[in-house]
């Protein structure tokens, strides 16, 4: 397959589901569930931690996971770490073969570029349902999440930092309906490791990610909806184009330009 260098990169973005695990034994919330409820909400809870770790670096790719070990380190029972594992590896964030120890996945060029490539269009449509019917309130909210986001770059908060980001692309996106949310949700989490790796890998992003975060916020600004889409568009492509420039510089993302051409009218 020929493939080549990515151009132009896109935001920075870290995971937030607790980067750092604690020694301390999960706790069911609320209620009086019985024992089958209570097991599948602890399964959740250590798959999310793991989830986070995993997201965030914490556990870079390569790493090898022991049920045993892990379910000691997060003070559970050997069940919902099983349970877990289960769910990471539908995710496709682990590789766990029968009889052998899991590890976490390696950066896959194909499927960076196709989660992109997903969002670029996704996230383009859901803006431009979207940019129209945004109250004053919510640029405000905007905006807020944007100065938040400022004040944390480079901190060493990265969930503080992604939990504003998460709050900053969901409002201008948050008129499409529930399905599509979900959509929109699950491939924003599965691009935080990528968003990481954009990070760590070319310092200058977060300024660069920042102007374009202050010029989609003007952009709704003045209800230009089309400068809101390209602006969108080029913003995520160009967090694909630069980590795949720096891990995988021969792939050619196919998904993420063809997306970045329709929804970006073909300026990359």
């Amino acid at each position: 397959m020929s493939r080549r260098r990515g151009e132009t990169p896109e935001e920075p973005r870290s995971a937030d589901n607790g980067s750092s695990a604690s020694q301390v034994p999960f706790e069911s919330t609320g209620g009086t569930p019985g024992p089958a409820a209570g097991g599948r909400r602890l399964a959740l809870d250590v798959h999310g931690r793991l989830r986070g770790m995993i997201l965030s670096g914490e556990l870079p790719p390569g790493s090898a996971l022991l049920q045993a070990e892990m379910a000691r380190k997060l003070g559970v029972s050997r069940t919902p770490m099983r349970e877990a594992f289960r769910l990471l590896q539908e995710e496709g964030l682990i590789d766990a073969q029968p009889d052998q120890r899991a590890r976490v996945r390696a950066v896959d060029p194909e499927d960076l570029d196709g989660v992109y490539g997903a969002r670029i269009m996704l996230e383009a449509l859901a803006v431009s349902v979207t940019a129209k019917s945004l109250a004053p309130g919510d640029l405000q909210r905007m905006g807020e999440a944007l100065k938040r986001m400022q004040e944390l770059a480079g901190d060493d908060r990265p969930d503080e930092w992604h939990a504003a980001h998460r709050e900053f692309h969901r409002i201008p996106t948050q008129a499409v309906g529930p399905h599509l949310q979900r959509m929109l949700e699950s491939l924003g989490e599965h691009s935080e490791r990528y968003i990481r790796l954009a990070q760590l890998g070319v310092p200058s992003s977060w300024a660069r990610a920042h102007a374009e975060h202050e010029a989609l916020l003007e952009a709704l600004r003045q209800s230009d909806q089309d400068e809101a889409v390209r602006v969108m568009a080029r913003h995520l492509a160009r967090t694909a184009l630069n980590v795949l420039a720096d891990v995988a510089p021969e792939y050619e993302p196919a998904a993420t330009r063809t997306a970045l051409g329709i929804a970006g009218n073909g300026q990359s």
